[in-house]
């Protein structure tokens, strides 16, 4: 069978070559029993795949269940995969098979599986190698021959990194990895995907099809859609009830697209990394902007002083203008308030005030700001650590530490 029929005969819409590749993957390692990672953004579409591989493979006459795994509570969640004996805890009057031993010779699809416990990933590696399993509560051991396909939308090299899944079962399961891409990476599906959501709304509800002109098919091509295909059908079905014209225009399109809809820039989420971008960078950042700040300050105020003549201001004028400038740039600035009040201070010429801006090299030093804003936090409250590390934001246990490492007993 081909990608073609394939999608044909499981409704999959798109002619994207990371679909198509997806798929064809699906199809080959569907005659195995190799386990299955499928891993995607939610609402892409992952539960099709392990229907295709169960389908065509020679399990396709056997059980097929698909659990979800992140909705299951963790404490009943062993029972629901391996069985519970009667007695084994509150709430257990009768013994109960478990998903693993009622679909014997099918397949299971653990859907979110990334989100299971710890305890229960060791179960679940166990059943991987070697088929067996326990029921809670009991000693003996069951065997089952289950084809096992998982499916995650989190970054399982970092749940493992963060020790929030286990190593060896995240390579147990990624024997064969299939990645679904995002919507927005099948930019060309897009409105095909619309047209047959709308196609549906108008049959279910009984209303002629909606469709865009080309201004709105724009701007949903151009969306990068971060509810993937559950969001665009949503979309499609509320305006196909709500507007009374059938041709959407690309400002009637526009009041049921998200605010953030105009924004294409990169954004972190859940599981994301930004790559060089760390604590310590945004840091060095403020502390640099901060010293740009202070030179542009002193850069000004030399100017209004060298032009003084020119401008026709009054000495006196201009002593208010510097002061007015300090109270607009912030009291934070301590480094050019000496060069400023000096210069506003009317005992002295303007002239001899005020030199010229020079370039202050600036330390750096984490650690340096650190013990400065201890040592502030301190005075301020007269030596009480827990008023003190209240205004800091730390704990009184993390401000002994500092106090102890800086040496300010």
């Amino acid at each position: 069978m081909d990608v073609q029929t394939i999608k044909q005969r499981f409704g999959i819409i798109g002619n994207s070559p990371l679909l198509d590749r997806a798929i064809d993957i699906a199809r080959q390692v569907a005659a195995t029993d190799i386990t299955v990672l499928i891993s995607g953004e939610s609402g892409t579409g992952k539960e099709f795949f392990p229907k295709i591989i169960h389908q065509l493979s020679a399990r396709k006459h056997g059980s097929y269940i698909a659990v979800n795994c992140g909705a299951i509570p963790e404490g009943t969640i062993d029972s629901e995969l391996f069985g519970h004996e009667k007695g084994s805890f509150t709430g257990a009057h009768e013994a109960r098979k478990g998903y693993f031993e009622v679909v014997n010779g099918g397949t299971i699809f653990l859907d979110e599986v990334a989100e299971l416990p710890l305890g229960t990933q060791v179960r679940l590696l166990r059943v991987l190698e070697s088929g067996e399993f326990m029921r809670v509560g009991s000693s003996k051991v069951l065997k089952t021959n289950v084809r096992v396909v998982g499916a995650t939308n989190v970054n399982v090299s970092d749940a493992v990194a963060n020790g929030k899944f286990r190593q060896d079962l995240y390579y147990r399961l990624n024997t064969v990895p299939i990645f679904v891409p995002a919507l927005r990476d099948r930019q060309d599906d897009i409105y095909l995907l619309f047209r047959k959501f709308a196609s549906d709304a108008a049959e279910k509800y009984r209303m002629p099809p909606i469709s865009l002109d080309e201004d709105a098919q724009k701007i949903i091509m151009a969306y990068r859609w971060p509810g993937n295909i559950r969001q665009l059908k949503n979309l499609a079905e509320q305006i196909s009830i709500i507007e009374k014209t059938r041709i959407i225009d690309a400002p009637t399109l526009a009041k049921y697209m998200p605010h953030a809809s105009s924004s294409d820039l990169p954004v972190l989420y859940k599981g994301q990394e930004s790559a060089n971008f760390s604590e310590r960078d945004l840091l060095y950042k403020v502390l640099f902007d901060m010293k740009k700040d202070m030179n542009d300050l002193k850069q000004l105020v030399m100017n209004l002083l060298q032009n003084e003549q020119a401008l026709g201001n009054t000495q006196s004028e201009n002593h208010q203008l510097i002061k007015k400038l300090y109270n607009e740039f912030g009291e934070g600035k301590e480094q050019a308030s000496p060069i400023i009040m000096q210069a506003s201070d009317n005992s002295l010429p303007v002239s001899e005030a005020v030199q010229e801006p020079e370039e202050v090299e600036e330390s750096l030093s984490l650690e340096k700001k650190e013990k400065d804003y201890i040592k502030r936090a301190l005075e301020k409250y007269k030596g009480r650590r827990k008023e003190a590390a209240r205004e800091l934001g730390i704990s009184e246990r993390t401000l002994y530490r500092k106090i102890k490492d800086y040496d300010l007993e």
